[in-house]
């Protein structure tokens, strides 16, 4: 598994996108990038896509951490949290699970950073209420 999610109803997209993002904030989370994924597949594509953003999110903290563990990790950081639109109303908000860095890594001293990473980021997740999480 390289993620966790969980699905909001009886909001709109732009409400669960605020709600995410102070759920991230809560937690020590800054968002550093915000790829509207929607507009750029209309743009280069012509494609008509659901409301899709990928959030690029970073504790400061804890990326400095990370650097300092695994100079080279900055391949994979921030944490991306995806907010989609699946349905009217039903907004899926995935975070990429921070082990995934230490399966990838193979680094011991990494494996402290993605503990703390991720009981953020699942702590975020549950603060959001949806139902859920599950695991992608």
């Amino acid at each position: 598994m390289y993620g966790f999610t969980t699905t909001l109803t009886g909001l709109s997209f732009d409400e669960a996108l605020s709600k995410t993002t102070a759920a991230l904030k809560a937690e020590g989370f800054g968002v550093l990038s915000d790829i509207d994924v929607q507009r750029a597949m209309k743009e280069k594509l012509g494609a008509d896509i659901p409301p899709y953003r990928i959030l690029g999110a970073c504790n400061p903290p804890l990326a400095h951490q990370a650097l300092q563990a695994e100079p080279d990790i900055g391949l994979l950081l921030p944490c991306n949290v995806i907010v989609r639109e699946e349905a009217a109303g039903r907004v899926v908000v995935g975070f990429l699970d921070p082990q995934t860095m230490v399966g990838l890594v193979g680094k011991p001293s990494v494996r402290p950073v993605a503990d703390a990473a991720e009981e953020r980021l699942r702590r975020a997740c549950a603060a959001l209420g949806g139902s859920g999480p599950a695991s992608v």
